[in-house]
C-alpha cells in the first residue's frame, strides 16, 4: 500500500481494489478482501461508521432467519393506511415513486414465495456469530460485545401465546435457540420495568453491541493498521477508465481493476447513474437515548408496539420501525415521539440525551435479500447493498461471500440467490 499512503492531490495512484462505503458492510467487505492479499481503497465522504451502521439496535441477530414481510393481513394493512401505530408510518408524497417497488415486496412476500424467501435469506444470518467474533477477536473491540442475546417482551398473554408458537416454530425449522421467561420471573431480571409484563421469549444467541459505530470503527482501525488506506471521497465519480475503475478523492484519484459499491441506502443513486434499475426503497429510522437510574440488564423489543430498548453507553437507545419516504426528505419524528411514550409506560425512562431524534435509513430490495454478487454489464465493478434491517448483523459474513468471489475463490455459500441478475 505504499502507493497509496503516499498519495498526493492530481498524482492517480493505484489500488487493487476500490470499496465505496464505510458502513458495516464496507468496511468488513474490505478486510475481508484484505486477508485474501487484495490492496483495498476505503472510500467514504464520511469517516467509517458514521451513517446507517451508527443508528440501529446493536444486535448480531442470530434469530433473525426471517426478514421483515410486508402484511398479508388486510387489518394490519389499514393499520398502517390510517398510521394506527407505532411500527410503521409513511409519507403520502413519497408513495407514487415508491408504488412499485412496494408491489413487488408485497409480491415477495406472499406466503409462499417468502417460505423460499426466508430459507435463502437464513443461509447468510447462520453465520453472522462466527464471522463477526473472528473481526471483534482481531480487532480487541471485546468490551463492546455482550454475549447474553436479548428479549421479546409482551404485555398481553395473548401476545405472548403468539410470540412462543413463533420461536417454537423457528427453533424446529432452524435450530433458532431461546427461553421462556414468565412474567415474574421478567420483573426480578428487570427491576426497571414499572408494571408487570406477561413475560418474554429470550433469544439466548445473539449478541449486543453497546456502541454499533465504535464497532464499525474499531473494524476500520483494524484495516488501517494492516496497511489498508481510508479516505474521504465522493462514490458518485467512479467511473470507469480504460480497464480500471476510477475515483475522485480528498487525496487525490485512484485507479483499481475491481470496485465494490457498498453504498447502503445510497447504492440507487450511483447504479442508476451507470443504467440499473433495480427495485430498491429504503426504510428510515430514528432513535434517541435516555438516561435510567434502573438500567436494562440487556435489548429488549415491546413486541406489541415494535419499539427496541437497546442498552448503550449513552444511555437506553429507543428505536423505531419503518418509515417510508424518500432518502432525502425532512425528518418527522412522529414514531420516536410516540415511542417514547410507550416507552415510559413500562419503563423508568430520564431525560432525553439529545436534543433531538437521529434519522438514518435501511437499505431495502423488494425481495428482502441483499444483492451481493458482479453488475451483469460492467466487468470488474460490484454490488453489495440492500441488508435491510440487518447490514450490522451481516456485515462480515456478506463481506466473505463477496470477497470470495472476487477473488476466484469457491463461495461458502451459495451466491445464486442474491445475484443482481434475479431481477
Amino acid at each position: 500500500m505504499e502507493d497509496l499512503l503516499m498519495m498526493a492531490r492530481g498524482v492517480v495512484m493505484q489500488a487493487d481494489v476500490l470499496v465505496l462505503g464505510a458502513g458495516m458492510i464496507g468496511v468488513s467487505t474490505a478486510l475481508q478482501l484484505q486477508r485474501r492479499g487484495r490492496q483495498v481503497a476505503l472510500i467514504d465522504r464520511r469517516a467509517p461508521g458514521e451513517e446507517t451502521s451508527y443508528g440501529n439496535a446493536g444486535l448480531i441477530q442470530r434469530e433473525a432467519v426471517e426478514p421483515y414481510p410486508f402484511p398479508h393481513d388486510s387489518r394490519m394493512i389499514f393499520k398502517v393506511m390510517r398510521k394506527g401505530g407505532i411500527d410503521v408510518n409513511y409519507h403520502p408524497l413519497a408513495l407514487p415513486r415508491l408504488a412499485s417497488p412496494l408491489a413487488q415486496y408485497w409480491w415477495w412476500s406472499s406466503p409462499s414465495r417468502y417460505a423460499r424467501v426466508a430459507r435463502e435469506y437464513s443461509r447468510l444470518i447462520e453465520h453472522c456469530l462466527s464471522e463477526h467474533d473472528s473481526l471483534i477477536r482481531e480487532a480487541g473491540a471485546d468490551a463492546l460485545v455482550r454475549q447474553t442475546g436479548w428479549r421479546t417482551a409482551f404485555r398481553t398473554p395473548s401476545a405472548m401465546a403468539q410470540g412462543i408458537a413463533h420461536a417454537e416454530r423457528l427453533q424446529r425449522e432452524y435450530g433458532v435457540e431461546h427461553t421462556v421467561v414468565d412474567g415474574a420471573e421478567l420483573g426480578r431480571l428487570e427491576p426497571g420495568l414499572r408494571h408487570p409484563m406477561a413475560g418474554a421469549v429470550h433469544w439466548t444467541q445473539p449478541w449486543s453491541v453497546r456502541d454499533p459505530g465504535a464497532l464499525v470503527a474499531s473494524y476500520a482501525d483494524l484495516f488501517r493498521q494492516r496497511g489498508g488506506h481510508f479516505v474521504n471521497g465522493d462514490a458518485t465519480t467512479l467511473a470507469q477508465h480504460g480497464k480500471a475503475w476510477r475515483v475522485t478523492t480528498q487525496d487525490g484519484v485512484i485507479d483499481a481493476e475491481q470496485a465494490v459499491i457498498a453504498l447502503g441506502p445510497w447504492a440507487d443513486t450511483l447504479t442508476r447513474r451507470l443504467g440499473y434499475r433495480l427495485p430498491l426503497f429504503v426504510k428510515r429510522g430514528y432513535h434517541r437515548h435516555y438516561t435510567m437510574r434502573k438500567p436494562l440488564s440487556m435489548a429488549m423489543l415491546d413486541a406489541e408496539n415494535g419499539i427496541m430498548l437497546a442498552p448503550m453507553n449513552r444511555g437506553l437507545r429507543i428505536t423505531t420501525g419503518a418509515e417510508f419516504a424518500r432518502l432525502d426528505a425532512r425528518a418527522t419524528p412522529l414514531q420516536s415521539g410516540r415511542a417514547e411514550v410507550a416507552a415510559r409506560q413500562i419503563l423508568e425512562l430520564g431525560e432525553a440525551v439529545e436534543a433531538a431524534s437521529w434519522l438514518g435509513a435501511r437499505p431495502c430490495t423488494s425481495d428482502m435479500k441483499p444483492i451481493i454478487g458482479p453488475a451483469p454489464r460492467h466487468p470488474g465493478l460490484w454490488l453489495h447493498f440492500g441488508h435491510a434491517h440487518q447490514g450490522f448483523t451481516l456485515g462480515p459474513a456478506s463481506g466473505r461471500l463477496l470477497a470470495e468471489m472476487i477473488c476466484g475463490e469457491t463461495p461458502y455459500v451459495d451466491p445464486a440467490p442474491y445475484a443482481a441478475t434475479r431481477f
